[in-house]
């Protein structure tokens, strides 16, 4: 070893003096904060300073025309969106907690298909839901169709439409939030308790509302605040069936006709519904003790033995899939339609593969995917290193702002993606310190900027439960034997994280190449992403083209879903 480079006990000393030193946190977290300052934080306070100027001077007045009863179209948009939002929460919690509770306690014919189709929604992209719900049950959908053929009807009997529909394409699309959480905490219920509560006279109403539901509220409470979020963002489902105004829409309208000001009061009052709906749904969870206390004995499944009770099961189980199933096949079926071929039939008359074809041949047909696919990956590179960072500062060190910190981090999951798109406008249409003097709306680098916001919570939050399960002695040892924080973080920590870090990732990819909302107020011609294409495809009434699209983001879903269960299942992550 050269004398220059002699290793002694106070060369180590000098080397941890600093990683000890109690102002080390501050190096690690100050990064963060930043960050969160700078697309987080600056944003929103853009937004709000937006919506009170008027020619540079401070004005309420934006807020006065929104609530003014002369003008009608705000409030009813702020009422439908909200109205929207509730009771998706409700149907989707029906649904969910039901088919988690039935398939979690019970043994039946089809129970197992049942198991694993039910997550099938989750490869469908808001966008995609809803193109194939109105491609079925829609005004012109196969299904109405076909019973109009076969009644001999001069007109359809039933479609969907207004806020029926809505509420039916966010229940298919959003149920499955319920469901996962819910059937994980149906796991983990003793069934003693209930037993214990049957014996002294309590009815099956009774153990449910009293045991059941208040053990389930953790879960409930976290499921509901997403898809509230997801609801209230919702843009396609109500400009599809027919739902004039929604606050996404009203911010669409007032973006798309210049009227900034009213754009960014729109999304300011947006964002207190949304963050109001946050608070108030944190103080019911913290109001009561959820915490089991008892053994944790696993839960038995009972066996459906009537031989109606099996019947009636296996009919409902295939009813189910059929369901479940029937969006995914008709959106693979029209992917393979000439495009302009399917008018008044039930079904196109013509199909081809050159849609297929052209998804990886032809330089405009593929670009947008091409879109998606870098900027998701680059959002993605960013919430790996932000994420996986304040992750561990929340978890492992000790630190003055750490709830101020998580609460930064998971500000952009509560708000819609429409107030996020605003958010960016208003503060990186001009030149500023946080863009490097550049101007970002009209830049590739705007919307990768969005999806790093938007979805940092992803990350954030499954790295979080990792570390949590991990035991700090590990890292502690090696620190003891003389590792620097830097080297046991990269040979210690970081691969015994590494499975909670990637199912983050791997989401937090999803969710870009699937986001819409946000997309569509900030793209530009040149960076046009997937789901905007399809988008533009389907109202240039290029059917089969736009399935197609809707086909490979299904498939690239459903591979990223595929890996991140194998992962969860191998490793005992819970996001």
């Amino acid at each position: 070893m050269k004398s220059g480079s002699t290793f002694t006990p106070s060369t180590l000393r000098r080397r941890t003096s600093f990683t000890s030193s109690p102002y080390f946190v501050y190096v690690l977290v100050s990064p963060l904060f930043l960050v969160l300052l700078a697309y987080v934080i600056y944003p929103l306070f853009q937004t709000f300073i937006e919506s009170a100027q008027i020619d540079g001077s401070f004005s309420l007045q934006n807020y006065k025309d929104f609530f003014s009863l002369g003008n009608s179209a705000n409030l009813e948009a702020l009422w439908t969106s909200i109205y929207i939002s509730v009771f998706s929460v409700i149907t989707c919690g029906i649904v969910g907690v039901g088919m988690a509770f039935l398939l979690e306690r019970y043994e039946f014919p089809g129970r197992k298909i049942l198991s694993v189709l039910v997550m099938v929604p989750m490869a469908l992209p808001p966008l995609i839901g809803v193109l194939s719900f109105d491609f079925l049950y829609g005004k012109s959908g196969i299904i109405p169709r076909a019973l109009q053929a076969l009644l001999g009807l001069d007109q359809v009997p039933f479609s969907l439409s207004g806020i029926g529909g809505v509420l039916v394409v966010h229940t298919f699309t959003m149920y499955t939030y319920f469901y996962m959480t819910a059937s994980t905490a149906i796991r983990g219920l003793d069934p003693s308790l209930e037993e214990a509560a049957a014996s002294l006279g309590a009815n099956r109403f009774y153990i449910w509302r009293r045991i059941i539901l208040p053990m389930l509220t953790p879960a409930m409470v976290a499921s509901a605040l997403l898809v509230f979020m997801i609801a209230m963002a919702s843009y396609t489902a109500p400009l599809v069936f027919g739902v004039e105004r929604t606050m996404t829409m009203q911010i669409y309208l007032s973006r798309t006709n210049g009227d900034l000001d009213m754009a960014a009061t729109q999304s300011t009052i947006l964002s207190v519904v949304s963050i109001l709906f946050l608070i108030i749904m944190r103080w019911y969870q913290n109001a009561r003790n959820y915490q089991n206390m008892s053994k944790g004995v696993s839960v038995h499944r009972t066996e459906v033995k009537s031989k109606v009770g099996k019947y009636i099961s296996m009919a409902l189980s295939i009813l189910g899939v059929v369901i479940l199933l029937l969006p995914i096949l008709v959106l693979i079926i029209l992917s393979f339609s000439e495009d302009g071929s399917w008018t008044v039939e039930i079904l196109p008359t013509k199909y081809t593969f050159a849609h297929y074809i052209e998804l990886f041949t032809d330089s405009e047909t593929w670009k947008p995917i091409a879109n998606s696919l870098e900027m998701s990956s680059l959002a993605t590179i960013g919430n790996i290193i932000f994420g996986v960072a304040a992750a561990y500062a929340a978890v492992r060190l000790k630190f003055k702002g750490k709830t101020l910190l998580d609460i930064l981090i998971m500000v952009p999951w509560a708000l819609p993606g429409t107030v996020v798109g605003i958010n960016l406008i208003a503060a990186f249409s001009q030149p500023n310190v946080f863009s490097f003097n550049q101007v970002l709306v009209g830049s590739f680098w705007i919307i990768p900027l969005a999806y790093f916001v938007r979805h940092l919570p992803l990350v954030f939050r499954s790295t979080s439960a990792t570390f949590m399960q991990m035991d700090v002695s590990t890292e502690e040892a090696a620190r003891s034997l003389g590792a620097t924080w830097w080297y046991s973080f990269r040979r210690v920590v970081f691969p015994m994280a590494f499975s909670g870090i990637l199912v983050g990732a791997l989401l937090a990819f999803v969710q870009g190449i699937g986001e819409f909302v946000a997309s569509i107020l900030i793209y530009s011609a040149d960076t046009t992403p997937m789901s905007v294409a399809i988008f533009q495809r389907m109202y240039a009434f290029e059917f089969g083209t736009a399935c197609a699209y809707g086909s490979l983001q299904m498939l690239l879903i459903l591979i990223v879903l595929f890996i991140s269960q194998k992962i969860q299942g191998n490793s005992n992550i819970t996001i």
